[in-house]
């Protein structure tokens, strides 16, 4: 049985999982978290579809900016109201989509524009690094033990805090162009982020067809589809960064 505490994904939290109706009620399925994590991914492509055809129409950044600012702060608002109020995952997920989409698709005509055919490169590592992740875990290749929970977790902490570190120094001034600028060391570190990231996707897998199984209650389809979805943005926008270092 899956244990919440010692995830490494945030999203995940015992209490989320534990909500009235766990016992009682329609219940959560995988089936179920894949078809609500379809109709997200279906979101996420339409708006950023949209956002990048404002950009090939205008060809100017300014013009997309406000929906790539708009998309980040949408996106980590109703990230936030999904992990800390569940039961409004059914509505509060899928608008969390909109707004990466919005995000999304202007940082990918950006990056589209400085590296052409960097976009599609990225989908397809992103999508195939998914399915090699499902089939590792699938075939128990890879297995979710309680120590490789606590490496991973110890990963994306330590990922998190770096990137912290590194935005709180380059408001002083402080030059952060060798871990992220077009450097061998950039590479190293995009590359060690990158595997982090796939990994993580372990972990959902698990976690979602762990609750399922323990009998979650139906709207925690929509919170597993949602926390999936958090990684493979995460994942996507650390290969694209990967892609755009190694064209330099």
């Amino acid at each position: 049985m899956a244990d919440l505490n010692k995830t490494g994904n945030p999203i995940f939290k015992t209490k989320a999982f534990t909500q009235p109706g766990a016992i009682t009620g329609e219940r959560m399925t995988v089936n179920g978290t894949i078809g609500k994590s379809i109709i997200m991914l279906v979101l996420m492509i339409l708006t950023a579809g949209w956002v990048w055809d404002q950009f090939l129409v205008t060809g100017s950044v300014a013009a997309v900016s406000p929906y790539v600012l708009g998309g980040v702060l949408g996106g980590l608002v109703f990230a936030l109201a999904t992990s800390f109020k569940p039961t409004w995952a059914p509505v509060t997920a899928p608008l969390y989509a909109i707004c990466e989409g919005l995000a999304l698709g202007g940082i990918s005509a950006l990056f589209e524009l400085r590296y052409p055919g960097v976009v599609i490169q990225a989908v397809g590592l992103t999508l195939a690094t998914a399915l090699g992740m499902l089939i590792l875990y699938r075939t128990g290749i890879i297995k979710v033990t309680d120590r490789f929970k606590s490496m991973l977790f110890a990963a994306m902490s330590g990922v998190m805090i770096f990137y912290l570190v590194t935005w709180v120094v380059s408001l002083f001034g402080v030059d952060t162009s060798v871990v992220f600028g077009h450097t061998s060391l950039s590479i190293g570190i995009s590359l060690v982020v990158v595997a982090i990231a796939a990994f993580s996707l372990v972990l959902d897998f698990d976690l979602i067809a762990g609750q399922s199984a323990m009998g979650a209650p139906r709207f925690m389809e929509w919170y597993g589809a949602f926390a999936l979805m958090v990684t493979l943005v995460w994942l996507y926008l650390e290969i694209l960064r990967l892609l755009g270092n190694t064209r330099r």
